[in-house]
Formats: structure tokens, C-alpha cells, sequence
């Protein structure tokens, strides 16, 4: 892998200031964890393969994956799960020398946990939880020796006063036979004043801090009117009293039309530093269209400062818009990672590596092995299966997310089409109704690149001569907020437009649905049919430059990394 760090201005920012979001991209429902001087969060990945990435910190800033918790097919089955189905809103804790990932694997099999003593793995297989019926449980780990697992669940005897109207509920957990203990406690009912019907009480969290137990959560689902909520006890148990000035962070009382808006946010977790300060990471998204509320980058990880008041956290507590920048905090400086997750960067992966980068994303669970980097050596080979996107299987697909508003993907294809259901390519994709494919394929018995979207619909074609045909075809998606523009050259560095100013809304969230963000992958298929061709990809380029960020490109070096 090749990259281009940041440049020395952006460093030097980064001594005073950070920059959110921390990850950007479809890292939703972040879950931090402290363990001594060291920090781990993980996040949801739903139906994409391997699930749940770790990242390690020691500066809440400077973020280097360590592994994926689910990362062996036993441990997750995707199959046949819609995109934004799969795995949510993970947890992550630690008690006496043990990690522990608590989550929802939503149409098979509900709730379970995994634990390793390693955070970077290997995890345990799933310890399923049938009493925890539910979505987005999390462990507390109280200091008296006791843990205890909250979730969120249906109304009172499964009878909702309205649409929306969800509980809170907690059993005590036993962390060694890994069962739930006795009987429920309902903790939240509906949210923090039913009376006015709050909707979608979720992602729930315990701290103990002094002598009160603090749940917080989000309300008002997660969109537009999302928040973070926060109630305290004197028990674990509850009863839970809100604080009467809720919500403790949100951005839905904001004009949609102020400039470089962050929204959404919500589905916090806290964690304190070993030097006393509290710190929040939550989820938020970032429209390029305001009021449109259209954004293809999913939602995103953001970090933002604590301050107690009167005994409660309010997050974010000196402003009433969400920063893309905030003073580091009080923690020992963290060489910036090589490989970068955040801010404008540029990188090339080569494929020169034995094993995939694992940042590297499939689509549900993959039960054959249908790619190479070894035939030939230092390319990624895909075989052209009939696995296609429009079947809820795993594809011959192996994408990254998109990070930035604008930017570009590019990559160079070896592939010698057979037939006219043979296509390879390049894809922006948000889910198996909203993507676009740039490939190679057949038209007739003439070899053509050719843009299509999801309802197979051919948006740009251009004929391959003979001698074309033969040689590597390039290919490019630049991307700028709502426009995608399509690329492909038959000589290095000669790029082509083959169709400019195409519907990038298409795929956005408000348009697609669900709780992803786009991916950038390289893509084969057979369409159903059977064959036995292969396509080779020789390294893959992405490159994010957000006009929030830092631009300076001046002084950059490459970098030589492994991942």
C-alpha cells in the first residue's frame, strides 16, 4: 500500500486542534471502551463482511484498526440479510483482563456476546442471549462486582401507546457462564416524558459516576430529529429520574440551511480519561445539500468534549453547533497512524500484501474463496461467479467506504469479457437498489466499458476497438456531493468522460434508505450464469478532499505501510 500523508500545515493544526468526524464514512454507533492509558472503539457494519472493526487510540484522535471481532464465518451469518440488516449498534467493555462485544445480529438469532482477552482477537463465538429480546444491548460492569446488560425493547405487554413507543429494560448478566440473571427491570418506559410520545428509545448506556448511576440514550430516531438523553439513580436498577434539561446533545433545533452542517446526532457513548476529563463519541452525518438532508457518506463517528453540570454530562457543552474541530485533549501526544482515517488523504492500495487490508469490506458472509492476490502475485484476482448484486448472496465485491464528500476512486482492469452476461468493474454502491457499475463488458461480439445502475439501465456505453480490448482498461468515479461524474481510458493517464453530472442523490440515505453509506469496490460477475473467467485488478486508488478539511497539499511525501 502506497499513501500520501498529511501535509506539515494539517500537522501542525493537529498539535492544537483535531478534526471530526474522527472516522469519517459509514462508521456508525460508535462504543468506546478505556483500559489503563489505552482506548478501543468499535463500530456497526450490518450486512458487510467481516463485521465490527476495532480501532486502538491512545489520544482519542489517532485512531489504527486492530482487527474485526467477527472476522470467521461461524461467528456471523449474513446470508440473505438486506444491507442495512445484519449486525447493530455493538458495545464494547472490559472486566478483570477481559474484553467483552455485545450486539444485535437482527433476523438470526437476536442478541449474543463475544469476549477475547486480545482485543485485536481472536473473539470467542457467539454466547447467544434469548432472554434479551431486543435491539442495541450493552454491558455495565459495576464496581461491586456485579454486570449488567440494558437493552431496548418493545412497549409494556407488546401494546405501544403510539408508533414508536419503546422501552429500556436491564437483566443482571453473569460474565462467567454468560447468561442473563433473574428476573427484567424495565428502566425507560417510551423515553423521557412519555407524555409527549417520544419515538425510539435506543442505544443505552450505564455509567457510575459519584454516587449516581447515569443511562443514557437516544431519542428521536436517527435522522434528522435524533438525540442524546441522559437520566440518573441512586441503584443500577433504577428508578431512573431525566434531567429536566434534556437533550444532552442534539442539532435538530438548527436551521437546516446553516452552511457545512453536522446532523443527525446521537447514539453517544462516554468514556473518561485516565487524567480525569470525560469525553464523548456519537454518531452524526454530514449533508452537502442542507436542507436536503441528502449525504452519501453514511453515518459518521464524531468525538466531542464533557463538562459536568450540577451533576449531569452535557455533551458538546460551549457550543450549539456540533465543530469539525475542538482543542486535542489533555492526553499524551500519538504519532499520526500511516495509514490514514480521517481528515483529506490520498492512498493507493497495491495488493502487494498476502492478506486484504482490513479495512477491506465483503457483502454477507463469504462461504468459498473467490478472490486471489497471489495468482498472479501482487494483483487481486476476482472470479466471475454468477453471484450478482441483486441476490441476497456474496458477490465477487470487495469495497471501501467512501470517506469524503468529494474525492475519487480509480483502478486498472484486466479482463477479457466471453459473453454479453460477463461484467467486471468498478462500483459506487449503497445498496442492491442504489449503485452504479463502471465496467467491462460484451455488447453483441463487440468488447464495450459501459455505465449501468441498479435496475440494469445503461447510462454510457463506448465501443472497445480490437486492440483496446486487449490491453488494461482504467477506470474512475469522481464524486462531489449530489454529482458523480464516470471515467475510463485505455491508456494510463488519459481519462475519458464517459458520462458527467449523474444523479449522486440516487445515492444518498434520504433516497436509498437504511443505515449504511456508499462503498467503492471492485466488482465481477456472471449474472447468474455460469463461468469459469477471472478479473484482475492492479491496484486501486482513493483519494478524499473535503473543503472542511485541511487542503494544503504541499510538502507531501508517500509512505510505505502495512496494514
Amino acid at each position: 500500500m502506497v499513501l500520501l500523508g498529511a501535509s506539515p500545515v494539517a500537522v501542525a493544526q493537529q498539535k492544537q486542534t483535531f478534526q471530526n468526524p474522527i472516522l469519517p464514512g459509514f462508521y456508525p454507533d460508535p462504543s468506546i471502551c478505556r483500559v489503563g492509558e489505552d482506548y478501543y472503539l468499535i463500530s456497526s457494519t450490518f450486512a458487510y463482511f467481516p463485521g465490527v472493526p476495532i480501532f486502538h487510540s491512545k489520544d482519542l484522535v489517532n485512531w489504527k484498526q486492530i482487527g474485526n471481532i467477527l472476522n470467521r464465518p461461524e461467528q456471523l451469518n449474513l446470508d440473505g440479510h438486506d444491507v442495512s440488516r445484519g449486525i447493530f449498534a455493538p458495545t464494547i467493555s472490559y472486566k478483570d483482563g477481559t474484553f467483552y462485544m455485545v450486539t444485535t445480529l437482527i433476523d438470526k438469532g437476536g442478541n449474543f456476546v463475544v469476549r477475547a482477552t486480545n482485543p485485536a482477537g481472536p473473539w470467542s463465538t457467539p454466547h447467544w442471549l434469548p432472554n434479551v429480546n431486543g435491539i442495541d444491548p450493552s454491558l455495565f460492569h459495576d464496581e461491586n462486582g456485579k454486570s449488567y446488560i440494558i437493552y431496548n425493547s418493545d412497549a409494556p405487554d407488546n401494546k405501544p401507546q403510539y408508533d414508536g413507543h419503546r422501552t429500556i429494560r436491564m437483566y443482571e448478566f453473569d460474565v462467567k457462564t454468560m447468561k442473563t440473571i433473574g428476573a427484567q427491570h424495565l428502566l425507560v418506559n417510551g423515553g423521557v416524558d412519555i407524555s409527549k410520545k417520544p419515538v425510539w428509545i435506543e442505544g443505552p448506556h450505564i455509567y457510575k459516576e459519584k454516587d449516581f448511576y447515569y443511562l443514557m440514550a437516544a431519542e428521536g430516531g436517527t435522522s434528522v430529529n435524533h438525540s442524546e438523553v441522559i437520566l440518573r439513580s441512586k441503584s443500577a436498577t433504577g428508578p431512573y429520574v431525566p434531567y429536566e434539561k434534556n437533550p444532552i446533545l442534539t442539532q435538530r433545533h438548527l436551521p437546516a440551511t446553516r452552511p457545512n452542517p453536522v446532523s443527525a446526532t446521537g447514539h453517544a457513548d462516554l468514556v473518561q480519561t485516565q487524567n480525569g476529563d470525560w469525553w464523548a463519541v456519537f454518531l452524526a452525518t454530514r449533508p452537502y445539500d442542507g436542507a436536503g438532508d441528502h449525504y452519501n457518506t453514511g453515518r459518521e463517528t464524531f468525538l466531542a468534549p464533557v463538562t459536568w453540570k450540577d451533576n449531569w454530562p452535557i455533551i458538546n457543552p460551549d457550543h450549539d453547533l456540533v465543530q469539525y474541530s475542538y482543542p486535542v485533549p489533555n492526553l499524551p501526544a500519538q504519532k499520526k497512524p500511516a495509514f490514514p482515517l480521517s481528515g483529506n488523504f490520498t492512498y493507493r492500495e497495491d495488493f502487494k500484501e498476502g492478506t486484504l487490508p482490513m479495512y477491506w469490506l465483503q457483502l454477507r458472509t463469504p462461504r468459498s474463496q473467490w478472490y486471489s492476490l497471489r495468482n498472479p502475485k501482487g494483483k487481486l484476482t476476482l472470479d466471475v461467479r454468477p453471484e450478482r448484486f441483486s441476490k441476497k448472496d456474496n458477490p465477487s465485491f470487495i469495497a471501501r467506504r467512501q470517506q469524503h464528500v468529494t474525492g475519487s476512486a480509480s483502478t486498472q482492469l484486466e479482463f477479457i469479457p466471453q459473453k454479453e452476461n460477463e461484467f467486471a468493474g468498478l462500483v459506487a454502491f449503497h445498496n442492491s437498489e442504489h449503485y452504479y457499475a463502471l465496467g467491462k463488458t460484451m455488447k453483441g461480439n463487440e468488447p464495450v466499458v459501459q455505465l449501468l445502475d441498479a435496475d440494469k439501465k445503461v447510462l454510457a456505453h463506448k465501443a472497445l476497438s480490437k486492440k483496446e480490448s486487449k490491453n488494461p482498461l482504467f477506470l474512475k468515479i469522481e464524486f462531489n456531493g449530489g454529482a458523480y461524474a464516470f471515467y475510463y481510458a485505455t491508456q494510463k493517464g488519459k481519462w475519458q468522460l464517459l458520462k458527467d453530472k449523474v444523479d449522486g442523490e440516487y445515492l444518498s440515505t434520504r433516497v436509498a434508505g437504511g443505515f449504511v453509506g456508499v462503498v467503492l469496490g471492485l466488482y465481477a460477475t456472471s449474472n447468474g450464469q455460469p463461468s469459469t473467467n477471472k478479473a484482475t485488478f492492479d491496484w486501486f486508488d482513493y483519494t478524499g478532499n473535503d473543503s472542511v478539511f485541511e487542503t494544503s497539499t504541499k510538502g507531501q511525501k508517500a509512505y510505505n505501510t502495512t496494514n
